[in-house]
């Protein structure tokens, strides 16, 4: 059972890194990082096969407005994804992603919303730039070099994703580390440097909680990965770069609460000094930060 002992312990052991400063940035010149209170990220798919059917919106108008509401509800920024990350879900081309996300990144933006575009193409990623998307969700490795390059052009934000695998859909088995820090930190120092490389200087961490790996399936060894890794995830903001944590579910704890499980997560993330929370859950999310924020 976690307790104070457990977050007393992680704090007196990596004290060093509470108060790691981030290399300061902005995005579309209306957010900045670091900031005194954590952004909220909403999430729609416009893919059918996506498990969170709350967030699942398959034509333009419904997902235009689906964004506007997320604004609205508190959303920062607003992630679209073309194609679900689930090991059984249909794969989408990269043409039929573009005409998926760009009309919904073109009315969005044009509305002065911060869109960000989930992808590991970079013809997909060059497109949703063009459209006005302002963050690249980067869920691969294959392209990433040339996805930096692009954003740096368009004076973007990408999340680089922690992936086992060229992408998200075609990982292998995760590694389990008793301490996965070191590991991810490792390799997201090497995209740091190559993203300087790049040009590219706005950028998140992400753990890549929410991704699917065939050992990862025994739920009580993913919940203690995903508790892990939320309440350390401090430590890797001593690389400079903000960190992103996309909220998990773990419905085999919650059931019928599934919806609960997001705004639960939320509070290990904040323990653990999250910068920007991916989330479907937006308002459940931010009236949980709001009232962390009062302490």
């Amino acid at each position: 059972m976690l307790g104070l002992k457990d977050l007393a312990t992680i704090a007196a052991e990596h004290a060093a890194d509470l108060d790691a400063e981030l290399h300061p940035f902005d995005i579309a010149g209306q957010m900045s990082f670091p900031s005194a209170q954590p952004a909220i990220m909403g999430v729609i798919n416009l893919s059918a096969d996506s498990w969170y059917q709350e967030s699942i919106r398959t034509s333009v108008e419904s997902a235009v407005e689906r964004g506007i509401e997320l604004r609205a509800q508190g959303a920062d920024i607003i992630d679209i994804g073309a194609e679900s990350t689930l090991g059984q879900a249909q794969r989408v081309s990269a043409g039929e992603q573009r005409q998926r996300l760009l009309p919904v990144i073109e009315q969005l933006a044009a509305e002065g919303v911060i869109v960000s575009a989930e992808t590991y193409d970079a013809e997909v990623a060059k497109a949703c730039l063009e459209a006005g998307a302002k963050v690249l969700n980067l869920t691969g490795t294959a392209a990433s070099e040339t996805i930096y390059r692009l954003a740096a052009e368009h004076d973007a934000a990408v999340i680089v994703c922690y992936v086992a695998g060229d992408n998200v859909r075609d990982v292998g088995d995760f590694p389990l580390d008793d301490d996965p820090i070191p590991r991810m930190a490792d390799y997201f120092a090497r995209e740091i440097e190559t993203a300087g490389r790049c040009g590219l200087a706005k950028g998140f961490v992400d753990p890549g909680l929410g991704f699917y790996y065939e050992n990862l399936q025994d739920s009580s060894m993913r919940i203690r990965h995903q508790i892990k890794t939320f309440l350390n995830a401090f430590r890797l903001r001593r690389l400079g770069w903000p960190v992103c944590n996309a909220l998990p579910h773990a419905v085999e704890c919650f059931g019928e609460e599934v919806r609960s499980a997001e705004p639960f997560f939320s509070v290990l993330a904040a323990l653990g000094k999250t910068d920007l929370f991916r989330t479907h859950e937006v308002p459940r999310v931010r009236a949980v930060l709001r009232t962390l924020g009062v302490y």
